[in-house]
C-alpha cells in the first residue's frame, strides 16, 4: 500500500488542501477499523491461535459448504470482521480501509459507503466459494475463510476508479498514478489465483470477486442504499457538529437556517453529488454570511 496526496474534490466540492487531517469528525471507515479490531480481540480471548481458529472465529467464519446451510448466510458478512493470527492480516485491512475508503466515503455518503462495503464483501465471500467450487469439485466444510480483504479491495479499486490520476506511493517510496497502483494489485491477484494451490492460505480470489463488484458498482452507477428504507441510518460517534447557521438579529435567517439543514441532511443521506446548482449556491452564500459574522 502507500500513501496518497488529497487534492481531488471535497466538500463545498470537499477540499483542496492536500495531506491528511486529524481531528474532526470520525469517519465511517475508521468506525469499521475500530470493530475489526476489537473482534480481533475477541478472537484472541476465545482461543485464536497459529493453529487453533477458535469456537468465536470457527462459528463466524465463512465456510466452502455454505451452499448446504443456507441457513448461516449470516457467514458472508461475519467472516468479513474476522482476521487470521497473523496481526499483520488485521493491520494491512485497517491501515488500507482507513486510508483509501475515507475518501470513498467522502464520494458518496455514509449510509451508502456502509452498503457498498457490506455488499462487496458478501460478493467477494460468494464468488469464493464457487471458486473453491469451480476448483475442487467439492463443498468442503473444513475450508473457511476470514479477513476483509474482499471488502477492502473493492474500495481499493473503487477509490482507483474515481480518482485514477491521484499520486500513491508504492512502498511509500515510490510515486505513481492511481490506475496504475490498481493494474499492479490486480493483476497480482489475478497471477497469484491462476498458481494457487487449492490449500494455499490467501484467498485471492475473494479478491478478484472485490474487485469485480466494485467495477461493476462504478460502470453501473449503482446507488446501493436506495434498496434500504429510508430511515435506516448509520449510527454516529461521537459529538456532533454544530451546523445549523443562526442570526437572531435577522429574521429571513429563519428561511435559510431551514434550507442548509435540508441541504446537510440531503448530503448526509445521498452524498455531496445529489446536491443541485442552487443548492450549492445556498450553502456557499450561507458559509460566507457565517463567516462575515465571526470576523
Amino acid at each position: 500500500m502507500g500513501l496518497y496526496d488529497r487534492d481531488y474534490h471535497r466538500a463545498r466540492d470537499y477540499d483542496d488542501t492536500p495531506g491528511f487531517r486529524l481531528g474532526g469528525e470520525r469517519s465511517l471507515s475508521m468506525n469499521l477499523v475500530i470493530v475489526m479490531g476489537i473482534v480481533y480481540i475477541v478472537q484472541l480471548l476465545t482461543g485464536l491461535t497459529a493453529r487453533e481458529s477458535g469456537l468465536f472465529t470457527e462459528y463466524l467464519s465463512l465456510h466452502a459448504d455454505l451452499p448446504r446451510r443456507p441457513w448461516m448466510a449470516f457467514e458472508l458478512l461475519t467472516y468479513g470482521f474476522l482476521h487470521s493470527y497473523d496481526l499483520k492480516h488485521v493491520l494491512f485491512n485497517g491501515l488500507s480501509l482507513w486510508m483509501f475508503g475515507r475518501f470513498v466515503e467522502q464520494r458518496y455518503s455514509r449510509k451508502e459507503y456502509a452498503t457498498f462495503f457490506l455488499v462487496a464483501v458478501a460478493f467477494a465471500g460468494l464468488f469464493w466459494v464457487a471458486t473453491e467450487f469451480a476448483a475442487t469439485g467439492q463443498l468442503r466444510p473444513n475450508v473457511s475463510l476470514v479477513g476483509a480483504s474482499g471488502g477492502v479491495t473493492a474500495v481499493l479499486l473503487l477509490f482507483c476508479l474515481l480518482y485514477p490520476h491521484q499520486t500513491v506511493y508504492l512502498g511509500f517510496l515510490f510515486p505513481i498514478p492511481a490506475w496504475f497502483f490498481a493494474v499492479i494489485c490486480i493483476g497480482l491477484d489475478l497471477l497469484r489465483a491462476f498458481r494457487q494451490n487449492p490449500e494455499a492460505k490467501v484467498a485471492y480470489t475473494a479478491h478478484i470477486g472485490g474487485a469485480l463488484f466494485a467495477f461493476a458498482y462504478f460502470k453501473t452507477g449503482w446507488r446501493l442504499s436506495k434498496w434500504l428504507p429510508d430511515s435506516w441510518k448509520i449510527p454516529k460517534f461521537g459529538r456532533r457538529p454544530k451546523l445549523r447557521v443562526l442570526d437572531p438579529d435577522d429574521d429571513s435567517d429563519s428561511e435559510t437556517d431551514r434550507a442548509v439543514d435540508e441541504i446537510l441532511r440531503k448530503i448526509q443521506d445521498h452524498g455531496q453529488e445529489s446536491l443541485t446548482r442552487h443548492e450549492r449556491r445556498i450553502l456557499q452564500k450561507a458559509s460566507q454570511k457565517y463567516q462575515k459574522k465571526r470576523q
